[in-house]
């Protein structure tokens, strides 16, 4: 199935635009890296196929020598923003030493699927409003559901109603009879680790051409993973982690929202052979920078570097954290 690269696509729900570098789905919005658009194209233009790793690396990295590990983490990274599964995948599935398969449908994005769209959006204002022209049998209709909607949104009004008044009486009958004082909750015990809570925003990718941009997903996954496991250490998901990615937000509204009191950012760049993974703890509540670290490393085995740099990253975290606490600045 040929197609060249600047076509619209449309892939299962998604409308994809490699021009633009963006995919589009239902008001939604992502832009894609190069490479994760090379590689999702190249999917695309075999659908139901195997499309082995070698194919993958001669057609997304022809310029570049690269390992598997590029693959596996780009096909990681656009899962993650088409939102699928891998264990029950709707885009891409994994062929076990064989390769990847494109599962969803693909075509051309055409006249008639904005036509489609554009009545899927109609049907569902219709739906919403109970509103527009139709037959004297479907106006019945669609007044009878609204009736019973507005009759189901009283009848829903009047039982929470009812469940906030008897809160209400519960909670004020319990307070005048008598005063219950409750114990402020004990410290962790001190076993030689931090307690508190911490979030792994996505690492920058700095790089030349930004064209690393999977090594520093895979960069903040791994920190994520190993922070994870630090007992009396809460860690938000991943999921959660990578909403804020490319996100102009203060880090303090970030933590706030996620319910942290550190958080850890950082960056990547690339010269020659050889990556510097830079990495930086703040106390969100002042913006106050606790620790910073610069790690170089030979960029030839991926996956080693990324456990070698969040090893050391977690053991210095580890030890600030814990200096912060006997501050007595953790709450």
């Amino acid at each position: 199935m040929e197609r060249t690269t600047n076509s619209m696509l449309r892939i299962g729900d998604w409308r994809v635009d490699p021009a633009a570098g963006q995919i589009s789905r239902n008001g939604e919005t992502a832009r894609l890296e190069e490479r994760t658009m090379r590689l999702l194209v190249c999917l695309a233009q075999r659908p139901g196929e195997i499309v082995s790793i070698d194919d993958l690396l001669n057609q997304v990295w022809p310029e570049v020598t690269v390992t598997p590990d590029s693959v596996y983490q780009a096909v990681a990274s656009l899962r993650r923003l088409l939102g699928d599964d891998p264990r029950q995948p709707a885009y891409i599935a994994t062929v076990p030493r064989l390769g990847y398969r494109m599962v969803a449908a693909v075509g051309p994005w055409t006249d008639a699927s904005r036509q489609d769209q554009a009545a899927a959006d109609q049907d569902a204002a219709e739906t919403g409003a109970g509103a527009g022209s139709a037959s004297p049998g479907n106006g019945a209709t669609r007044r009878g559901r609204r009736t019973r909607a507005r009759l189901a949104w009283s009848a829903g009004t009047a039982v929470c109603v009812g469940v906030v008044v008897t809160l209400f009486v519960y909670y004020w009958i319990e307070h005048e009879s008598r005063i219950v004082i409750v114990d402020p909750p004990l410290p962790a015990q001190n076993s030689g680790v931090p307690g508190g809570s911490i979030a792994v925003l996505p690492f920058l990718d700095l790089t030349e051409g930004m064209k690393n941009e999977e090594f520093a997903d895979g960069m903040t996954e791994e920190l994520i993973g190993r922070l994870s496991k630090v007992p009396n250490l809460r860690v938000p998901a991943p999921t959660a982690s990578f909403y804020y990615k490319g996100k102009q937000i203060p880090v303090a509204d970030i933590a706030s929202a996620l319910g942290v009191v550190y958080v850890l950012d950082g960056s990547v760049r690339k010269a020659g052979s050889r990556v510097r993974v830079a990495a930086r703890l703040v106390r969100a509540e002042n913006g106050y920078v606790l620790w910073t670290e610069n790690y170089d490393r030979p960029f030839d085995d991926i996956l080693m570097v990324q456990d070698d740099i969040a090893g050391e990253v977690t053991k210095a975290l580890k030890a600030s954290i814990a200096a912060d606490e006997d501050r007595g600045l953790t709450p």
